[in-house]
């Protein structure tokens, strides 16, 4: 995995210099440690850092064609190169290297942009073609790799991370507040957004192409829907089988690599799945990696230590006490690039860093399994919902949701709240949203500690809007698990979960992640499944259960889902990261960033400081308003680009006419 910068002038005239690229590729260093290299000419300046997994010596970038008129950058893994570097071959194909970069180069130059539909991978890259003038980006099906831009004074900037953008002189640098509002709606901004104003992510299935001074964009994927007719009517078994035949190739092809390979275990299904059938049939001997808490109602140790014996495994766990997770807040937020209403990437950030340190640079995770098989509760909750929407007047589905919240609903005083609390919103069950509306609306009361220039800045719309917009026409077709699954997919993963907890806290310690479950080809199969096999009665991943079955011992197979968190208040009030929390919480710092209301926010942290009647809403909104303070101290307030060690290329190609002129 790589880190890749890039300066493309929109208009002639302008030439990049070699010290910006250099000043972006130096806030990145932590993407690609082992290798640097550099291209310029009269329109692009195109910088990589590399971190060597396939092809240790040969596969430096920027890689060229056979005429070296197509140049690429790249971040990411194309798992199927094998077979595609067999077929370009065939075709006439010749190459320098064993680096599936230049099979994807190679690849784009026999198809253009159609390439995407053949790549089986997590990517980002940049393609300059030098004859045609033409600079083509593109990001993975679901967003796995990070890829970012701007347009700025005639020149289009794009990086791996923000902060790249930021180190070139003069680009703005600004908290948007409608982004601020997705944030405290959604968990994370919406798809193409960041947390910057006119900063954009490349969406997700999507290429962007300049071409003549014009930057065109473009989808070349979407979440695949299929209408009840065309989904799979076989027997589960069936099922099963093609299921099972279907994981264990995206395990074995992510695990082509030319470094040893670890693998998270968390004690649940999906990581113990991984872990187990790459174990069981295809002979993996594993480091495992495993987070512990000191609190009961977060830890999983036991099961994690479980799984170990069971694989054989050399299994190292990192404990996430509320000091250490304190302590490594503001570092995740820097690598993290945006605010958060948890403290969870906090723990995978340090445990990304124990992975380093062991001298791994790759490991296999379970991410993605809950969207694509049905493993949330808000799913099943949807699920209920709908049920209770025909007949509002009945309490019986009230009790299935007892049952499925009954760790928040535990007494009597609370199970009061229960049926009101659920049973908002009933008459909308039409709304394509109907799924996730009491989540974002309980989310959405702490915008109350938004200041008045904030809420004046972001204005009266509905925030629900933009999401109806940007649904596929076929999203009529799914059926309430599947809607609350799209939904899932399009935001919560793609933008928080294989963000702020995957590649950003990941490779802040440069260690990649490979997720089978994420497969393009697995996420199409479950598409075709009818949501009854995902989710029986209120059984959670039924079909993945049994999938897994022979592979996992009962236990684990018979546990109930339980979401990762990480405690919030303790860890962000305790110690010297209270002392922290408190100083970006004065009245003073608060009102010179002008988000929050400090008076608001002055009374809820002294309510928390007191520990009285502390809930989720408060300590969603401890982490979400202190995240936004330090965020903007870093990115707004105090930023400076790090060039007091300006990186040094491994190798410089350098096409300008103004070197031809020099030489």
């Amino acid at each position: 995995m790589c880190g890749i910068v890039g300066i493309c002038e929109l208009k002639p005239g302008h030439h990049t210099d070699l010290r910006d690229i250099q000043g972006m590729m130096t806030q990145i260093r932590h993407r690609g440690p082992d290798q640097s290299g550099i291209y310029l000419d009269d329109r692009v300046g195109l910088g990589h850092l590399r971190l060597s997994i396939i092809d240790l010596q040969g596969g430096r970038q920027p890689i060229h064609n056979e005429d070296e008129t197509l140049w690429i950058i790249y971040n990411g893994e194309i798992f199927n190169y094998v077979e595609l570097r067999r077929e370009l071959q065939e075709q006439g194909h010749h190459f320098y290297t064993t680096s599936d970069t230049e099979v994807l180069l190679h690849l784009y130059e026999q198809e253009g942009s159609r390439c995407l539909q053949r790549l089986n991978g997590q990517f980002a890259f940049a393609i300059w073609d030098s004859v045609n003038q033409e600079l083509f980006l593109a990001r993975d099906r679901v967003g796995i790799r990070p890829l970012h831009y701007a347009i700025h004074h005639g020149r289009l900037i794009f990086a791996s991370e923000i902060k790249s953008i930021f180190a070139i002189d003069g680009v703005p640098r600004e908290i948007d507040p409608v982004s601020l509002d997705q944030i405290f709606t959604f968990w994370t901004v919406l798809p193409g957004r960041t947390a910057f104003r006119d900063i954009y992510e490349l969406p997700p299935g999507h290429y962007l192409k300049v071409s003549r001074g014009t930057v065109e964009i473009k989808k070349y994927w979407e979440i695949p829907i299929y209408s009840r007719q065309e989904q799979l009517d076989l027997p589960v078994a069936a099922l099963c089988e093609q299921i099972r035949d279907l994981l264990t190739d995206a395990i074995r092809i992510r695990l082509r690599a030319d470094v040893p390979i670890g693998c998270y275990v968390s004690g649940g299904l999906d990581s113990s799945g991984v872990a187990a059938v790459a174990a069981k049939k295809l002979g993996v001997s594993w480091n495992t990696f495993g987070i512990r808490f000191e609190e009961e109602a977060f830890d999983e140790g036991m099961y994690q230590e479980k799984m170990a014996l069971f694989l054989g495994s050399t299994h190292r766990q990192i404990w996430a006490t509320p000091q250490r997770v304190g302590d490594a807040f503001a570092q995740t937020l820097w690598h993290c690039e945006k605010p958060l209403l948890r403290t969870a990437p906090a723990p995978l950030y340090m445990l990304s860093q124990a992975v380093s340190e062991c001298g791994l640079k790759v490991v296999l995770t379970g991410e993605g399994a809950d969207e694509v098989f049905g493993g949330y509760d808000i799913f099943k909750e949807a699920k209920i919902r709908q049920f209770w929407s025909r007949r509002p007047e009945s309490s019986a589905p009230a009790l299935l949701l007892n049952q499925l919240y009954e760790d928040i609903f535990r007494d009597q005083r609370t199970k009061r709240f229960l049926q009101p609390f659920f049973g908002k919103g009933l008459d909308r069950s039409w709304d394509p949203v109907f799924s996730h509306i009491i989540r974002w609306d309980n989310t959405s009361r702490i915008k109350t500690f938004f200041s008045a220039e904030m809420k004046a800045a972001i204005g009266a719309g509905d925030p629900y809007e933009p999401v109806r917009e940007s649904l596929s026409e076929r999203f009529h077709l799914l059926g309430p698990v599947g809607k609350a699954q799209y939904l899932e997919m399009m935001i919560f993963l793609s933008n928080y979960l294989l963000s702020s907890q995957g590649d950003r806290v990941a490779m802040a310690h440069s260690v990649e992640i490979r997720l089978p479950f994420l497969d393009y080809r697995m996420i199409d199969l479950m598409a075709r499944v009818p949501s009854r096999w995902k989710i029986l009665g209120l059984n959670e991943k039924y079909v993945l259960k049994k999938v897994l079955q022979p592979f996992l011992p009962d236990e684990i197979v018979a546990r109930r889902k339980r979401p990762y968190r990480a405690p919030i208040v303790n860890c962000l009030l305790a110690g010297a990261s209270g002392e922290f929390t408190r100083e970006l919480l004065t009245s003073r710092a608060v009102q010179r960033a002008t988000m929050f209301d400090a008076g608001k926010v002055g009374r809820l942290l002294a309510k928390l400081q007191a520990a009285e009647n502390r809930n989720e809403i408060d300590g969603m909104a401890l982490a979400g308003i202190l995240s936004s303070q330090i965020i903007h101290q870093q990115f707004v307030e105090d930023f400076t680009p790090r060039s007091h060690s300006m990186i040094r290329p491994d190798s410089i190609i350098d096409r300008r006419t103004s070197a031809k002129t020099a030489a």
